[in-house]
């Protein structure tokens, strides 16, 4: 399988690793910014699909799908790749697996290496979340959402509860006799602190109002 990933390359104009492939085969001249290696990062594994998807789209039009895959394999290197490539290389040669387009190969690929990217993104939207002027059945439903697949859990997933909540509820239940450990208990008793606060400031308002009402009734009597 590595013979013929570098007899493809050569056959594209011996570019080789990270070059620029070249051939009557490859479709369209236009200029397209070369691939990068790819060593297995979680982190770049997006960017990594993004690019070669392009790539594939604008220079190796016409190619077989064997061939954009071992093209594609040629480009992973380094780090925690190499088994990964070493494992599907082999499964390739005895066929025990056989990709139906180029595509099926970068979607397997995302989901390997995918995995630990969308537990950053997702802990880093967690980091972000805060209640503001929201309703605390809101912001508790939006809190669970982000925390689903985070990486957040235990003590670290209250702290996180705690920083987005608005300050004036964390002390209060902060400064409960007992005052709630789990995060369970944080999110019913914070949204029934929520709601009581909420159902006060509308009585607060209805009273204020009403008084208000009686105080201009009464100012018309005495005219």
């Amino acid at each position: 399988m590595q013979v013929q990933i570098q007899a493809l390359l050569a056959a594209q104009g011996g570019a080789g690793v990270g070059g620029e492939a070249r051939g009557s085969n490859m479709g369209s001249h236009m200029e397209v910014a070369k691939p990068a290696i790819f060593k297995g990062e979680a982190a770049n594994v997006g960017v990594f699909i993004m690019a070669y998807k392009l790539y594939l789209r604008m220079k190796m039009r016409g190619t077989s799908v064997e061939e954009q895959v071992q093209w594609v394999l040629s480009y992973v290197q380094g780090g925690s790749a190499d088994v990964w490539k070493e494992n599907v290389m082999e499964k390739l040669e005895s066929e025990e697996v056989e990709y139906e387009s180029a595509e099926e190969f970068l979607t397997s690929l995302k989901k390997e290496f995918g995995r630990g990217e969308e537990e950053s993104m997702k802990a880093a939207e967690l980091r972000k979340l805060e209640q503001g002027g929201k309703m605390m059945e809101e912001f508790v439903q939006e809190f669970k959402r982000a925390a689903r697949g985070s990486g957040y859990e235990g003590r670290l997933l209250v702290e996180e509860f705690k920083r987005g909540m608005n300050g004036g509820i964390r002390r209060k239940l902060m400064e409960l006799e007992n005052p709630p450990t789990s995060i369970e208990q944080w999110y019913k008793r914070a949204t029934a602190l929520d709601r009581n606060w909420r159902e006060s400031r509308r009585e607060e308002e209805r009273l204020r109002g009403k008084k208000e009402l009686g105080g201009g009734a009464l100012k018309q009597e005495q005219r």
